[in-house]
């Protein structure tokens, strides 16, 4: 479409057929239709505005087909794995103030970001994947889409063997296959280590209560590629500030 000329365009040549109101007037002048010195025929008047006419309605349909694309766009959602760390808990502060740190995640995205906390309390990489929990994920996943996975705390339980992992082969494993799968679907996944307890000694030193499994989890970023944040890192300096 060309641009609008203000000596040369619609306005000034409906202008001499005497149209005023509208863009798609008829042009009702008793102008001859005959070309003078003053101007193109009439014939010739009415036929460049209604080329220029269906310039403008055309324009107008694609600006109109493009914005109702653009309303119906889907949002991206970011899905969350893990344990009671991330995971949403009762809204009742007044009973018990503990949040999952998921639960707070929603507060720092607008309306085209959808956040779902899939944590839940209690859950290694092992047993999330044993309940289900992880294929639900997955029928819902699109491409586009974001899981954040963040596990450790519960694959360190030997005691239970449904849900300890050992750190170098389970648990590797079962990182491995969240990536593997979250890109099949064409979404991103973005791996996190567990953050720390507030868990001091008598000196007032926080003690270490995950061994090997951030550094598992982090290795596995090098090697996939992944996208990491490391929580315990981020939030042992922060337990460390408020102390014992």
């Amino acid at each position: 479409m060309k641009p609008f000329n203000k000596q040369k365009g619609i306005r000034p040549e409906l202008d001499r057929c005497g149209v005023h109101s509208s863009l798609f007037g008829r042009c009702t002048s008793g102008l001859p239709d005959r070309r003078t010195p003053s101007g193109p025929s009439l014939s010739s008047v009415r036929r460049g505005a209604a080329q220029k006419t269906k310039y403008v309605a055309a324009f107008i349909l694609l600006l109109l087909a493009t914005t109702a694309w653009r309303s119906v766009e889907p949002e991206i959602t970011i899905y969350m794995i893990g344990d009671s760390t991330m995971a949403d808990k009762p809204d009742a502060a007044d009973i018990n103030p503990e949040r999952g740190w998921g639960q707070l995640f929603p507060l720092f995205f607008n309306e085209k970001v959808v956040v779902q906390n899939h944590a839940v309390n209690g859950r290694s990489t092992k047993s999330f994947i044993a309940e289900g929990r992880w294929d639900a994920v997955l029928e819902k996943l699109r491409s586009g889409d974001y899981v954040f996975i963040q596990f450790g705390h519960n694959d360190t339980k030997e005691a239970d063997p449904s849900r300890y992992t050992n750190p170098y082969s389970g648990y590797r494993r079962n990182l491995e296959k969240f990536v593997r799968e979250t890109r099949a679907r064409g979404a991103f996944p973005v791996l996190l280590s567990s953050i720390v307890r507030r868990n001091f000694n008598e000196q007032g030193t926080l003690v270490d209560t995950h061994g090997a499994y951030p550094f598992v989890t982090r290795m596995v970023a090098m090697e996939m590629k992944v996208p990491f944040i490391d929580m315990q890192l981020k939030t042992e300096d922060f337990v460390n500030e408020l102390g014992p």
